[in-house]
């Protein structure tokens, strides 16, 4: 069986590895549009709860990620200046973006996958010129503006939307202590940051505003730098004089891409471009690899032709993922209103409700997973003390 992937990001370049090392017979080609040592972005995030999954299906990668990650084992939540702790029961860990493709670049190309980089796919109707239009299978792993989906949109009933706040990705030349989140109110305006160290030396920090900030303070009209310096003089206490480092840090509204069917004749989706994740939930990275791990599943070991190993995996993985990707939206969907709740609640208050606002954390799981943090909110009569 011949196999073509589209997109050499993590879930790709995973399905690609894990195939070949069960099917070391199988070509599997995988082509990505950028050479193999660019990336964009900067730091991200691997939870604790996804790396055991990735070690039981290859112990070799995970333990070389393993090695390039930066582990904390809590979170800041700060709302109007005051400052709540989050300790995980478990240690968060996050990577920078180009070590996790090298890694993954590694152990693909050990396995035998033929990695082609800087081959850009325009359409479908290329794939003639790139010696693929024979494969049996087609995987799109090429994103949100995937260019597999896009060829046929019917075939996988795509919808779109999109979200109303702004956000963008930047880099700090410093190591947080530790992850934080903090919502601010700045001149009538609600301003989130979301960030992280991902080596010892440097963070990724996310910027956020919603739609009426970013209305108030005309940030339509400004250049990206003045969008930046904004931010800067926002959250100037926690950058402490680093400034915020650009690279591809466009600002942008989240897409929404939904799709009713993952395949299309001998096309497949997974990641991004069959279902986008909210950064929020920081499980994006993961939630795609589990697709490549759920697609070589089927792809190697359910019978019958390839269309009825595709088949196989929608119908295993839909179950899973639909939970996943639901959590997600709620969790969009919170923080769409994030200006009210800022206005609305405590500091003790808004934690708690962000702690659950996914609906996967009940009062019971905060109790059992975060004993200080549910102490914490039972003195401040958010929560009632455990019978």
């Amino acid at each position: 069986m011949k196999i073509a992937v589209i997109g050499g990001g993590p879930a790709g370049l995973y399905f690609a590895m894990l195939v070949r090392k069960r099917q070391p017979d199988w070509p599997v080609v995988v082509l990505e549009q950028n050479p193999p040592d660019a990336t964009f972005g900067f730091g991200v995030v691997m939870a604790d709860s996804g790396r055991n999954n990735l070690r039981l299906a290859d112990e070799a990668s995970h333990d070389a990620l393993v090695r390039k990650m930066t582990f904390t084992d809590r979170q800041v939540i700060t709302l109007n200046e005051q400052s709540i702790v989050v300790e995980r029961p478990g240690k968060g860990g996050a990577i920078r973006r180009i070590d996790l493709l090298r890694v993954l670049q590694d152990a693909a190309l050990r396995e035998g996958v033929e990695l082609r980089s800087g081959a850009r796919l325009e359409n479908l109707g290329q794939r003639a010129d790139h010696g693929l239009a024979d494969a049996d299978i087609l995987v799109g792993a090429d994103g949100v503006n995937s260019i597999v989906r896009g060829g046929d949109e019917a075939g996988f009933d795509t919808r779109r939307s999109q979200l109303t706040n702004r956000f963008a990705w930047f880099g700090v030349g410093k190591a947080f202590a530790t992850p934080a989140l903090v919502f601010r109110k700045f001149q009538g305006g609600s301003f989130i940051a979301h960030y992280y160290p991902y080596t010892d030396e440097n963070s990724t920090f996310v910027a956020e505003c919603d739609d009426a900030t970013w209305q108030q303070f005309g940030m339509e009209r400004m250049s990206l730098d003045q969008r930046r310096e904004l931010f800067e003089q926002v959250f100037a206490a926690e950058l402490d004089g680093h400034p915020l480092l650009s690279n591809n840090s466009l600002w942008r509204q989240f897409p929404v891409i939904r799709n009713d069917r993952w395949v299309s004749g001998h096309k497949v989706l997974i990641g991004d471009a069959q279902t986008s994740a909210h950064f929020s939930i920081g499980s994006g990275t993961r939630i795609a690899m589990e697709d490549a791990i759920a697609l070589a599943a089927a792809v190697c070991d359910a019978p019958g032709t390839a269309a009825d190993k595709l088949r196989a995996f929608e119908t295993q993985r839909r179950p899973e993922k639909d939970k996943l990707i639901g959590a997600s939206e709620r969790s969009y969907r919170w923080y769409e209103d994030i200006g009210d709740w800022m206005d609305r609640y405590s500091a003790h208050e808004f934690v708690y409700r962000f702690m659950t606002r996914t609906g996967r954390v009940s009062d019971a799981r905060l109790a059992s997973s975060y004993p200080q943090l549910y102490s914490e909110l039972c003195s401040a009569g958010v929560v009632a003390a455990p019978a």
